[in-house]
């Protein structure tokens, strides 16, 4: 079978056959990806977290977590591509596959890098037609955004990912990137995910806490916790805690359609 070699967002040159045909998934975002480039025997498969499409979930061969994969799983597959991301997976991992297989890496921190993504998978797959579709469709979403800046000031917000520790998204995160998009501010300025206690919580005094539904599955019953921590002066009323859909915060494929509408409807109900 004829190969191409293309590049990865690590720059990295990966030999990749013309039409792979037998295609694994090591990121949830991507496979849902290849779902909506209208693709179902090529994927093989993908990890216990690709939940969308749902009947995948349920069909496909299952290798393992992001970050616990089961290498016997995968060389039983005999991928002739293997998608992978740079945060979600460890080097540890796809150098370990990189040695077997066709290994492609991306590298999502922002919308901008989210659509190269797009149209490079597109690429990859043989769907460069419908993977434009879904980038000009995506980037038409976003327009829905464009006149929040002029809302007046952003709210500082707190947007927490894990508990036992607390952990948050900061800067330099595709979540951070989201949380901008919406027209908020994220209240971390320190890199990726830090650490905090009730303590630090209590001194950022967030305007919004966002409570994700993954990869913690926070959920109505820890919005109470979290508000006792961040709860302001009466005088100044008390700082609202809302769980919010993850998957689209932190999905960078095709999920990247339904973002918009759902942070209108969360954050600017009755915008013009």
């Amino acid at each position: 079978m004829n190969s191409r070699i293309y590049t990865d967002q690590l720059h990295r040159s990966v030999s990749v056959p013309e039409r792979p045909m037998r295609i694994v998934s090591l990121v949830p975002s991507q496979t849902e990806l290849l779902y909506a480039l209208g693709l179902d025997e090529e994927v093989v498969g993908i990890t216990k977290f690709c939940t969308h499409p749902d009947h995948w979930y349920r069909s496909k061969t299952r290798i393992g977590g992001t970050k616990q994969l089961h290498f016997d799983k995968i060389r039983d597959l005999k991928p002739d591509l293997i998608l992978a991301n740079k945060e979600e997976n460890t080097k540890e991992d796809i150098d370990t596959l990189s040695r077997e297989f066709p290994v492609w890496v991306s590298d999502v921190n922002d919308r901008r890098s989210a659509l190269i993504m797009i149209d490079q998978i597109g690429n990859l797959v043989g769907r460069e037609i419908e993977a434009k579709d879904i980038a000009n469709s995506i980037g038409a979403a976003f327009q829905k955004l464009s006149g929040i800046d002029g809302q007046g000031e952003k709210l500082r917000v707190l947007y927490l990912i894990w508990r036992n520790p607390y952990m948050a998204a900061g800067r330099g995160t595709f979540i951070s990137a989201m949380l901008e998009e919406a027209g908020l501010r994220n209240c971390i300025q320190t890199e990726r995910y830090p650490q905090l206690t009730g303590e630090e919580i209590k001194e950022l005094d967030p305007d919004l806490v966002l409570l994700s539904s993954e990869p913690y599955p926070f959920t109505e019953t820890h919005v109470a916790e979290i508000a006792r921590i961040v709860k302001r002066a009466q005088a100044e009323g008390n700082t609202p805690v809302k769980c919010v859909d993850g998957r689209l915060f932190s999905w960078y494929g095709s999920a990247l359609l339904e973002s918009p509408d759902y942070f209108l409807n969360l954050f600017h109900k009755g915008m013009e």
